[in-house]
């Protein structure tokens, strides 16, 4: 046997026998004399879980629901409130079922935030287990090198000089050699003990963002809720109770179409955008797509503020190497434009170390837009389609919709709910969100998904107002 192919299966034995779960193992290496060489690897006690993790989840989730149920029901009071038509009466009644919406949300979100932070204990307790395998690992492998060493020492001859019978000799080389095929086991679980040691850092990254994301959302609602506790105050107090003095305000304060064509929205590389523009931008995306016009300009809106927010990272530091940085070099070649410069950034990783890479005012990672580049060329004719145009993300942005309102888990998601909310406030909420999160959609459907629905509704409003002035 040469020394290389000895060395292997000594380094490699005492893998085995840790894969084996073997706690304080010891192999041995016949060496000269008959001595034996041994190797000791000790692994780490893994802590114990919490007691009956199960029935805490369950609890939280049965709370979790209840809270949910009870947040419908109030969208759905403020949706009836708003079909009613104009009153100082159900304008009060519908501010006091916002106030009622926000505030169960905001005890909602505490009972997600204790499942993410058991979510997050969990994993923690999953990634130091899966390094303790590992670094049990990398002591066995170090103690199997000191054997191998001591025992290479000696030639071939002197140890089968060193066995009383060759029958040892030959009896201890066939036990090494029935070993490989565990040994193609160990090398397998080792080998899958990083690859799970990489997802479950990915996943403790995705908890915390959770987390964080969240405990802003929450902050968001607490403003919100002060903000419409203090203008249910200030209605009050200003019409006295009185429903003609209601309507003298809103008269006065009702939006015209004049005012809507001067709102202005700042766009990256697009200058100054009114709202009529924009619209128009959205009705070529709606065009194609049969995505509501109201609809995209809404989640442009909460995605980059309709371009004003589209990142301030480089790719270098931000984007996934493999998967988008290949393409996102080879995109900017063909537009001519600076990976280096200003007007080539995107959005930053998160501190937990997730990867940005998001781009332009739709926010499209390059292998998504890559994914949707020669649809948006068919309704644009820009080819390549820029990512940082107006145009071309207005429409990258209703494809993408398209989708999202068409995929199996959102219409199954309005079809199980619609005798509570309307389908269509179902089916956006669930895009929407998904838009945000992908996967996680479900988490995001209250706190990301359905302010997109109610920002579109009151883009709906201003859409309807330019219509209704232009006679259409």
């Amino acid at each position: 046997m040469g020394k290389r192919f000895k060395g292997i299966l000594a380094i490699l034995l005492g893998a085995v026998l840790l894969a084996l779960g073997a706690r304080a193992s010891s192999f041995v290496f016949i060496s000269k004399a008959g001595a034996a060489a041994t190797s000791t690897a000790t692994s780490t006690v893994a802590i114990p879980p919490p007691s009956d993790p199960q029935s805490e989840r369950t609890a939280l989730e049965q709370q979790l629901a209840d809270l949910e149920k009870q947040i419908e029901e109030n969208q759905q009071k403020i949706n009836e409130y708003q079909k009613q038509g104009k009153s100082l009466s159900g304008e009060i009644s519908s501010l006091n079922a916002k106030i009622s919406k926000l505030n169960l949300q905001i005890k909602a979100i505490n009972v997600q935030l204790q499942q993410l932070n058991k979510d997050i204990g969990t994993t923690q307790q999953q990634i130091n287990q899966t390094e303790n395998q590992i670094d049990g690992h990398k002591t066995a492998l170090g103690d199997s090198l000191q054997a191998l060493y001591e025992a290479d020492r000696e030639s071939t001859m002197e140890i089968l000089l060193s066995n009383n019978r060759l029958s040892d000799f030959f009896g201890n080389l066939n036990n090494i050699t029935l070993l490989q095929d565990n040994i193609r086991v160990a090398l397998n679980e080792i080998v899958r003990l990083r690859q799970q040691l990489l997802e479950q850092k990915q996943q403790l990254s995705t908890e915390k963002s959770d987390t964080e994301n969240l405990i802003a959302i929450q902050q968001s609602q607490k403003t919100g809720l002060q903000s419409t506790q203090q203008q249910k105050s200030t209605l009050l107090k200003v019409t006295k109770g009185k429903e003609s003095e209601y309507q003298k305000i809103l008269t006065q304060t009702k939006a015209t179409a004049a005012q809507i064509r001067s709102r202005i929205f700042e766009l990256l590389g697009g200058g100054e955008l009114t709202f009529e523009k924009a619209y128009n931008y959205a009705k070529l995306a709606e065009g194609a797509t049969g995505v509501r016009a109201a609809l995209t300009l809404a989640i442009l809106d909460r995605e980059s503020k309709l371009g004003k927010n589209v990142g301030r990272c480089s790719y270098k530091t931000a984007m996934h190497p493999t998967r988008d940085v290949p393409y996102f070099l080879e995109l900017l070649g063909k537009l001519g434009i600076d990976p280096t410069s200003q007007s080539a950034y995107v959005s930053c990783a998160n501190s937990h170390g997730a990867y940005g890479g998001a781009m332009g005012p739709a926010q499209f990672i390059p292998s998504t837009w890559k994914l949707y580049s020669a649809a948006i060329s068919k309704v644009t004719g820009n080819t390549p389609p820029n990512p940082w145009n107006n145009s071309d993300a207005f429409v990258a942005t209703g494809l993408y919709m398209q989708d999202l309102l068409a995929s199996q888990s959102c219409v199954s998601y309005a079809n199980a709910n619609k005798s509570a909310v309307s389908y269509q406030t179902l089916l956006e909420r669930c895009a929407a969100a998904k838009y945000y999160s992908g996967g996680s959609w479900y988490t995001y459907r209250f706190w990301y998904g359905q302010p997109v629905v109610d920002r579109a509704n009151e883009f709906q409003d201003d859409i309807d107002t330019l219509n209704a002035s232009n006679g259409n």
